[in-house]
């Protein structure tokens, strides 16, 4: 689907337009959002906008890296949104010119109609042109990522407190995947702070020039996210070794408790193996206490090892 904007000098929204129409004198600039295109509307990128084949072929292509490209008439741009249902990366195609902006998506997503609506609600639409639409966009993209991220910091801080008294592998497994959504994260937000900053620094944008205060603050916001993404991941991965640490430890304790038993049954097991030879000749079997004598030497053996071990802390 194809949605065609044009705005005209005197300051009116004409939607909903034919593409032949976008070229009269009335118009001063004007929106085309491809939304989920179909084969035949692909092809106008080519037949009626003639932009350049490598920028329509980085359209066709999925999850490019975040980027920026010059052409001759226009700006190629490719950035990534990221879903907040499942997590995935969005990539938004733009092509920006003189008095046009062309963004293209194989999705369709809230965040165009978000920007469509503001625009529709301004009050001051002399004010807007291709570069405030671009502005938008990316101030909207970016701003998606924060909700996002406060997500997954409030699940990590549930999970160092176990509020509902998991057990550790379940915990674990949350805590990995909750590092995995960080990964993603990380994968999104530093490609779009290069892309940022290269469009800040660029001469070639007159419009990002003009309204630098205002990418600007894009960019500070994506900075925010990034030290907010290396924070969580180095809370998760405290919260992995303490909890790795505190397996260990269990583990150890559990293997100090069993070896104690061990070193408490060994004299016994040893007595309990001479006296049970078959020979026939052992003085001790014909003494008439030899067998509570036996009982009585091995559990003064366990009880005084027991206690012993118990005074050097090694049952605490």
């Amino acid at each position: 689907m194809i949605k065609v904007t044009a705005f005209t000098h005197e300051g009116e929204i004409i939607e909903n337009t034919d593409l032949g129409d976008l070229h009269k004198e009335s118009v001063r600039w004007y929106w085309v959002d491809f939304e989920s295109p179909e084969e035949n509307e692909i092809a106008l990128l080519d037949s009626f906008f003639h932009f350049h084949p490598l920028a329509i072929e980085d359209c066709m292509h999925d999850l490019q890296r975040p980027k920026l490209d010059y052409y001759d008439d226009h700006t190629f741009f490719v950035i990534h949104a990221i879903d907040n249902n499942e997590l995935e990366k969005q990539e938004i195609d733009i092509f920006l010119g003189e008095d046009f902006i062309v963004t293209y998506h194989k999705k369709k997503m809230k965040l165009m109609d978000h920007v469509c609506s503001i625009l529709k609600r301004s009050k001051n639409k002399d004010a807007w042109d291709e570069y405030h639409v671009l502005y938008q966009i990316l101030d909207k993209v970016v701003d998606n990522y924060f909700p996002i991220i406060y997500e997954i910091e409030d699940h990590i801080n549930e999970i160092e407190d176990n509020t509902k008294n998991l057990s550790m592998d379940k915990l674990l497994e949350q805590l990995f995947d909750r590092r995995s959504e960080l990964l993603v994260l990380r994968q999104t937000v530093h490609p779009m702070r290069d892309l940022l900053y290269r469009m800040l620094n660029t001469h070639h944008l007159d419009g990002v020039r003009e309204r630098k205060e205002y990418f600007a603050d894009i960019h500070d916001h994506l900075l925010k996210v990034a030290e907010l993404i290396a924070s969580n991941r180095e809370m998760t991965q405290d919260i992995r070794d303490s909890y790795l640490s505190l397996n260990s430890h269990e583990t150890n304790r559990t293997m100090q408790i069993l070896t104690l038993i061990s070193v408490i049954f060994m004299p016994l097991t040893f007595i309990v193996g001479v006296y049970g030879m078959n020979f026939e000749f052992m003085p001790e079997l014909d003494e008439r206490y030899s067998y509570f004598i036996v009982w009585c030497v091995m559990i003064v053996m366990a009880v005084g090892m027991y206690v012993w071990f118990r005074r050097k802390g090694w049952f605490d």
